[in-house]
């Protein structure tokens, strides 16, 4: 019976670990802040949505006719 959670590591020790198997020759370099985490992967990401989105929302707006034109083919008089 399995008594602590260090015992249990120690049955499972085929389980691939990210932070334990690397490539060779590999060097990790340093950490990110929290800050720095949240700008790179939450507001970046939604602040070119909001910009790309925005843009494309402007650019396929329905253009206003400054004078009226007679439509004949959409319209019957």
């Amino acid at each position: 019976m399995i008594t602590t959670l260090s015992h249990a590591a120690h049955l499972l020790p085929m389980i691939n670990f990210p932070m334990i198997n690397q490539e060779d020759g590999a060097m990790p370099g340093e950490g990110l802040t929290a800050v720095q985490t949240f700008l790179y992967f939450v507001a970046t990401p939604i602040a070119l949505f909001l910009v790309i989105g925005g843009l494309a929302w402007i650019t396929s707006a329905p253009k206003k006719d400054k004078k009226e034109k007679h439509d004949v083919i959409n319209s019957i008089d």
